[in-house]
């Protein structure tokens, strides 16, 4: 099994076009045969000839705007802007290298954006990796013919909480609005005014609130939008820049993580072109506090048995005691719960000690909603698949974007994918594709992309997938949906919200197969597809082999150096909780799990009450939380910047990074990574894991031979009646937003600042059934409480349905609510006195 190793992301050379799809042009002397279409400025970048420019981007739509880029084109009267024309048969053009008027033209461009640019460099953020500073010596005169006084604006705007604009240094390039409207499809800045007044702006009470606004910031070439995080913080040449992985989505995308004396100060985008271009979203530009937090955990925690306080201890101390203390537990039962955050090394530490050190198959990665059908999907459909994973191409980012049609089912791309929806809105902008979205109502994402509804209510997805299978009771958007997921390449989207959907799976499967179209899971969280591959699931060892299977255990057995492994069929998350919170379970271990992104968290409480006061608890955390609260032993480990290791993305394709600080130089103190954690905990208990250090356990997922055995039985599920919801009632409905109360993302309150507004969604025919109007407050209550939200009355969603943001608000609707999305909820108009307490 090969996971930690990257084979494959170089993706090959394109194929050289026809010979009668190329031009022949001169350049500077040197003559090139480019494809039609292909400007001037992109012919001189394939010859090594650098022309200077400012609006130029090639992801961008040419603008002309700087005019910096000008060169002589012989036959023409006068000079052109080499970003904006394309290259002809038998075009001579001349750069300032062989043209003495091109040369004075860019001169002449230089000294008018010089006029009014401010002599701040020694304080501007931009300072030390500015193009306008670099061409400024390059291209620039020493001197200026301007002797008035240089213009001067009020500074910093803010266009948001996140990003500043200093109107003084704009060049009017027109990078950043371009990038908000055609990457991000975010059209909220603009260039208002005109002639000399023309300046970057925004509406008024219109905020910059886009999750891609932190690119922006990135592609200005001068100082103009700086973040408000990072603003007079350091200066490029005090910071040392390191490669790395973003551990906020399942995308995969490459960063570049800045650091000076151990403190990480910013975080920009890798140019990756095979998985996230140059783009990264601001949750994965700007939420990296969260490991710099005063709260941090740094040293070992025992709680002592006379007081019942966690007391800060050594190692050595505190491995004792846990070892003791999950020995004992574990005669009566063992279970190890992760959360999907892990990356592949440390989740494959888990799944090994789960079965070698607590001899159990009870470990799950899926701390959200979750069912045994999702387990058989994930077990037939997803592991040992991808790109880097079977030998075959997979479905990749690239072919995502060649789709003709994408089908999106339980899946919101831009709230839980960010990288995704930046390909399928560039898909539909160059060459139309469709995109159909089985949903309750269109979201900003969906409308970006120019998809196109299937209004569903909550658990109606089945009945959808199997209508567009069969052909059978379809509306016109339906029907358009299914003609188009059946041409060739067409992709079909799944995410994990599927799970909370009876016979979803199931019939996704068999559309896929109806259809010939090719079927793709997407999770929302960095770490769940390595958790599969790594055998972090109760019925899946590493590489995807059955649980259940004699020979798979045969042969991780004999990879281990144990006799056998555990037989007894895992239990899943739910079935762990319930099981421990009636006694069954004497030992627990967990990794990065958080009580309110569980679909029970009352039940998740008493089991940990349960096992605290009859068991024993080991957690292994970054930062207080609940289970911190109850747990015996506490291990600090190490954030993913202080640790090497690999994500896997949803295409399957490996992601290694190695560290960018080292963690006691950002918590003074000795932290250690979760799968060293372990191994120090296993020889504790007298057991052999044998997974010292990152290179050894590398090299032994590498040595896994691929399963060659029989793969388990695909999805099946018994079908269920839908709830049929009173007047008063609605079904719940519900996604968590891309920034909310995460624990990753807290720490920036700028961040927390660009959140999008959190508000409940009523159809209108429900809305007034309930006694309510657009923009008042609704009060939702469910089994165990209430929330109030302001309404937005939202026409598409189906009726008696209920849309709510699952962690934006209170401690998140499971907690709140004590329900989850299919659950009916009750609704109505709320009191003056209850709004204003």
């Amino acid at each position: 099994m090969t996971v930690t190793t990257d084979a494959k992301n170089g993706g090959g050379q394109a194929a050289r076009p026809a010979e009668e799809d190329l031009v022949s042009l001169t350049i500077d002397g040197i003559g090139i045969s480019v494809p039609k279409g292909t400007l001037v400025i992109r012919a001189a970048e394939q010859l090594g000839i650098e022309i200077p420019r400012f609006c130029d981007h090639p992801a961008l739509d040419p603008a002309g705007a700087c005019r910096q880029c000008i060169v002589e084109v012989e036959g023409q009267r006068k000079p052109m802007a080499s970003c904006t024309i394309t290259c002809t048969e038998g075009m001579v053009v001349k750069t300032q290298l062989s043209s003495p008027v091109a040369e004075k033209a860019q001169r002449g461009v230089m000294e008018l954006l010089l006029i009014n640019h401010p002599l701040d460099c020694p304080v501007c953020d931009k300072g030390g990796e500015c193009p306008l500073q670099n061409q400024a010596m390059t291209t620039g005169d020493p001197e200026t013919r301007f002797e008035g006084r240089k213009r001067t604006f009020e500074k910093p705007i803010p266009l948001s909480a996140q990003v500043l604009l200093d109107r003084e240094r704009c060049v009017l390039c027109a990078r950043c609005t371009r990038f908000s409207n055609q990457i991000a499809g975010d059209p909220i800045i603009e260039m208002v005014d005109r002639g000399a007044l023309q300046q970057v702006g925004i509406g008024a009470g219109d905020p910059f609130e886009s999750y891609f606004s932190g690119n922006t910031i990135q592609i200005c070439p001068v100082g103009a939008l700086t973040s408000a995080a990072y603003r007079f913080r350091s200066r490029p040449f005090d910071l040392v820049s390191s490669p790395g992985v973003c551990e906020h989505c399942a995308g995969g995308c490459g960063i570049r993580t800045d650091h000076r004396r151990g403190k990480v100060m910013r975080r920009l985008a890798e140019d990756v072109p095979e998985v996230n271009e140059e783009w990264i979203c601001d949750k994965g530009r700007f939420g990296f506090r969260y490991a710099q937090q005063r709260d941090r955990l740094t040293m070992p925690l025992v709680r002592n048995a006379e007081t019942g306080e966690l007391e800060q201890t050594s190692w050595p101390e505190a491995l004792e005691a846990a070892a003791r203390g999950l020995t004992a537990g574990a005669r009566r039962g063992a279970a190890v719960l992760t959360g999907g955050r892990l990356t592949v090394e440390d989740a494959y530490a888990y799944a090994k000690f789960a079965r070698v050190a607590l001899h159990t198959n009870d470990i799950d990665f899926r701390a959200r909603v979750h069912s045994a059908e999702e387990a058989a999907f994930l077990a037939s459909q997803v592991a040992g698949r991808g790109i880097d994973l079977d030998g075959t191409e997979g479905l990749t980012f690239g072919a995502l974007e060649a789709a003709p049609a994408v089908l999106l089912v339980g899946f919101e791309s831009e709230e839980e994918a960010p990288s995704v929806f930046l390909r399928l809105r560039k898909a539909h902008r160059k060459h139309g594709q469709r995109v159909f979205s089985l949903a309750g109502h269109i979201t900003k994402g969906l409308a970006k992309t120019g998809g196109t509804l299937l209004p569903a209510a909550p658990g109606t997805e089945t009945a959808w997938l199997e209508a567009l299978a069969s052909g059978s009771g379809l509306g016109p958007d339906g029907s358009a949906a299914r003609e188009a997921i059946g041409a060739e390449g067409a992709v079909i989207v799944v995410g994990e919200r599927l799970a909370g959907v009876t016979g979803g799976f199931t019939a996704a499967v068999a559309l896929a197969g109806s259809s010939g179209a090719r079927l793709v899971w997407i999770p929302r969280r960095s770490g769940e597809r390595g958790a599969i591959e790594t055998g972090a699931l109760p019925g899946l060892l590493p590489g995807g082999r059955p649980a259940d299977d004699a020979r798979a255990r045969r042969e991780i057995a004999a990879a281990w150096g144990v006799a056998a492994l555990p037989d007894r069929p895992g239990r899943d998350t739910g079935a762990i909780i319930g099981a421990t919170a009636a006694g069954e379970i004497g030992a627990l271990v967990t990794g990065g799990v958080e009580v309110a992104d569980l679909p029970d968290p009352a039940l998740a409480r008493r089991a940990l009450d349960t096992v605290a006061a009859d068991g024993f608890l080991v957690s292994l955390e970054l930062r207080p939380s609940e289970i911190t609260d109850r747990a015996h032993v506490v291990l600090p480990v190490a954030a993913v910047v202080e640790k090497g290791g690999t994500f896997l993305n949803w295409e399957g394709r490996v992601r290694p990074f190695e560290p960018a600080v080292k963690p006691d130089q950002m918590t003074r103190r000795l932290v250690q990574t979760d799968s060293r954690a372990l191994n120090m905990l296993a020889d504790a208990m007298d057991v052999h894991l044998g997974l010292p250090d990152l290179p050894t356990i590398r090299a032994e997922i590498d040595g896994l031979e691929p399963w060659g055995g029989d793969l388990p039985l695909g999805p099946t599920a018994t079908p269920v009646e839908l709830p049929s919801p009173e007047p008063g009632e609605a079904v719940l409905a519900g996604h968590r937003m891309l920034l909310d109360q995460g624990l990753l993302q807290q720490g920036d309150a700028a961040l927390a600042g660009t959140r999008h507004a959190t508000v409940a969604r009523l159809s209108a025919a429900t809305a007034q059934e309930a006694g309510i109007t657009d923009g008042q407050p609704l009060t939702v209550t469910g089994p165990t409480g209430s929330l109030v939200l302001p309404l937005a009355v939202t026409e598409e969603l189906p009726d008696r349905v209920v849309w709510l943001p699952l962690n934006s608000t209170g401690g998140g609707v499971y907690s709140d609510l004590g329900a989850v999305p299919g659950t009916v909820v009750t609704i109505g108009a709320t009191a003056v006195e209850e709004v204003n307490a």
